[in-house]
């Protein structure tokens, strides 16, 4: 069975740590919550999820990990500061392993550096930061652009966790290779008025 990393930190989104979180640990593989220090209480944005993390990010290598989930919310926002979370990222996508990042989690793998010429979705907010940081943007549930996993919101978590359950038993599909967007990819962004922005 895989370790798979969750790196995290105040004000994530409740659900994109719980839903994927449940259904890895389901599946049989190991999670272990990262964190900027050990031991710290975590609440989630919505106040509905408490978790503590396991593990201090100056403690951990990529090579102690399978895979790497980043839930969305203010905690990415929090983590893209800390330059060893940045480099762990930055390593487990250059390492082929693979990286699930959902809504706001994108402005984490902009500040890592790894977008260029990758095909992305996001939370809408963020999509010209992931546009200028060189991805290819689109309006998707999920994107598997080989490992690199992303998802727009809490409604895609289903696909999401699919996505990655998929590749920890070892099928990480080839790169996309960008082509002219489809009609809604990018230019009609449909936002949602039942979806709260966080």
């Amino acid at each position: 069975m895989s370790r798979v990393a969750f790196v995290v930190d105040e004000m994530f989104e409740d659900a994109e740590l719980r839903v994927p979180y449940d259904r890895i640990r389901q599946a049989g593989h190991e999670v272990v919550l990262v964190g900027r220090e050990a031991g710290k209480r975590l609440e989630g944005e919505k106040k509905k999820e408490h978790v503590e993390t396991e593990a201090a990010i100056a403690d951990v290598e990529p090579e102690d990990f399978d895979a790497l989930v980043i839930p969305g919310g203010y905690s990415p926002d929090h983590l893209r500061v800390d330059a060893q979370v940045v480099d762990f990222v930055r390593d487990l996508v250059d390492g082929g392993k693979p990286v699930a990042a959902v809504c706001h989690a994108g402005s984490l793998l902009v500040e890592a550096n790894v977008v260029s010429n990758r095909t992305v979705t996001s939370w809408p907010s963020i999509r010209t930061d992931l546009i200028n940081a060189g991805a290819h943007w689109v309006d998707r549930a999920v994107v598997e652009d080989g490992n690199l996993i992303t998802s727009r919101r809490p409604d895609d978590l289903s696909v999401f966790s699919d996505a990655i359950l998929r590749q920890l038993e070892g099928r990480i599909p080839p790169r996309v290779q960008p082509s002219k967007p489809a009609e809604g990819d990018g230019e009609n962004i449909d936002f949602d008025a039942d979806v709260p922005i966080h």
